[in-house]
Parts: C-alpha cells; sequence; structure tokens
C-alpha cells in the first residue's frame, strides 16, 4: 500500500491487497477490502454507510434488508477516481473503472471492466454486467438491471416510480428497466420504469421509452417508436439461425 505522508485514513477493518495505492485524503471506512494494485484518487471514500432522510422509502428498504453485516468489495487492478464515493454492500469487478465524481450506492453488484462515468450516480440495488459502460452524468435509478456490453451515453435517465412518490400503492410497482446484453441507448434518453430493452437494441439520442424495446431494433422519438433494425455489422451478439 502507497499512503505515506497523504494524510489518508483506512479503518482497521478494512483490508487491502498488495500494491494499492491511495491518492490524498482518502477514507476507506469499516468493512471494506479493496483488491492488488488498485488505485484510489484524492478523496474518494470507500464503504459509505448508508444514511437516509427519516421520510425516504429507502429507510423502508433498509429496515427489510436484515442486519447482516456489509462489505464493500473491490476487485483486482480497479481504478477509483477522485471524489468518488462507494457504499457498503455492493461489489465491484475486478479491471473497473469509477470515474471521478461518481457515486455507487449499497447492494450493487458491478460487474468486471465496467466504466462508470463522471459524475454518474448508480443507486441502490442494481446489477451491471461486464463490459459496460456509463458515461458522463447517467442516472442509473435503484433496481436496475444491466447486462453485459451495454453503452450507455451521457445523461441517461432510468425511472423506476410511475406514481412519483405518491400513494402506498407504488411500491408494489415499483421496477427499474432492465436493459439487455449488447443495447445501446443514446444521449439524454429517458427509460420510464420496469420497461425492457431488448438485446443489442439501440435507443435514439432524446427519445422518451414508455414501453418495452424489441431486440435488434432502433427506436427514437417521444414516445419512442421502432423505425428500423439495427445493421448486422454492427451487432456483438448476432441473431441465432436457430
Amino acid at each position: 500500500m502507497d499512503s505515506a505522508d497523504k494524510l489518508c485514513w483506512v479503518s482497521p477493518r478494512a483490508r487491502l491487497g498488495v500494491d494499492v495505492r491511495l491518492g490524498h485524503f482518502v477514507v476507506v471506512r469499516d468493512n471494506v477490502a479493496v483488491g492488488d494494485r488498485c488505485q484510489i484518487g484524492d478523496h474518494a471514500v470507500l464503504g459509505m454507510i448508508p444514511t437516509v432522510a427519516r421520510s425516504s422509502t429507502l429507510a423502508r428498504l433498509q429496515r427489510s434488508a436484515g442486519n447482516e453485516e456489509l462489505w464493500l468489495r473491490l476487485g483486482s487492478d480497479c481504478v477509483i477516481g477522485p471524489c468518488a464515493v462507494l457504499y457498503v454492500g455492493s461489489i465491484v469487478g475486478e479491471g473497473s473503472f469509477i470515474a471521478d465524481g461518481a457515486q455507487i450506492r449499497e447492494r450493487c453488484l458491478i460487474g468486471q471492466n465496467v466504466i462508470v462515468g463522471h459524475n454518474a450516480t448508480v443507486e441502490n440495488d442494481c446489477t451491471i454486467g461486464d463490459n459496460t459502460r456509463i458515461q458522463t452524468g447517467a442516472y442509473i435509478t435503484a433496481f436496475t438491471t444491466i447486462e453485459d456490453h451495454v453503452f450507455i451515453a451521457p445523461m441517461v435517465i432510468t425511472t423506476n416510480d410511475n406514481y412519483m412518490g405518491r400513494t402506498e400503492e407504488r411500491f408494489k410497482h415499483r421496477r427499474g428497466p432492465t436493459i439487455r446484453r449488447g443495447a445501446r441507448i443514446g444521449a439524454g434518453a429517458v427509460i420510464l420504469p420496469g420497461v425492457e430493452i431488448g438485446q443489442e437494441a439501440v435507443v435514439a439520442a432524446g427519445s422518451v421509452v414508455t414501453r418495452d424495446v424489441p431486440p435488434y431494433s432502433v427506436v427514437m422519438g417521444c414516445p419512442a417508436r421502432v423505425v428500423r433494425e439495427v445493421p448486422a455489422e454492427q451487432l456483438l451478439f448476432p441473431r441465432s439461425n436457430g
């Protein structure tokens, strides 16, 4: 570990692998396990403990999650940018890059070689597959599933609550979107709750997606509608012949 003369604070309950490099003023809290050769940028906070407003719906979720001891675990060769904040209870796969100012909330599962861009937010209880890229300023709402090799362009917004905070009925229907492998979401698109974006589908920039998007299709507009199929030469996962 390299942290000499950098005024870092590392909890005695944290576990750091070999050749971990800490920037200036890094905070590593309890129940954090950092893999070998990770680099942690200046002012980053690892192992943040969730705190919520008394009126927040997250308070109910945390009570239902039980009292199990949660850890933040970083795989080997991760890079965490300056001022990033990662919460306990999440796992980040090896080789992933969490950029400056990004936030990863609790109980998230982040795959290998994932990029979470500058000031992007991944809320609680999300799953993100290997080799996915989430660009600057994107907002990934709670309970979202994103599979492997997905591209999320800057400023994309995902949502999980059609009731927008009104009535108890919303708790039965709250669902984040599901984005299947190889899909691409253009800049500034808005994805409504519970929508499924099919494998290798493309959502054009600025679209508002209100219903499921078929695999291998291009959609655009408000509301988004299918306009054509994705060209075969762009596919990472071509259609099967079966």
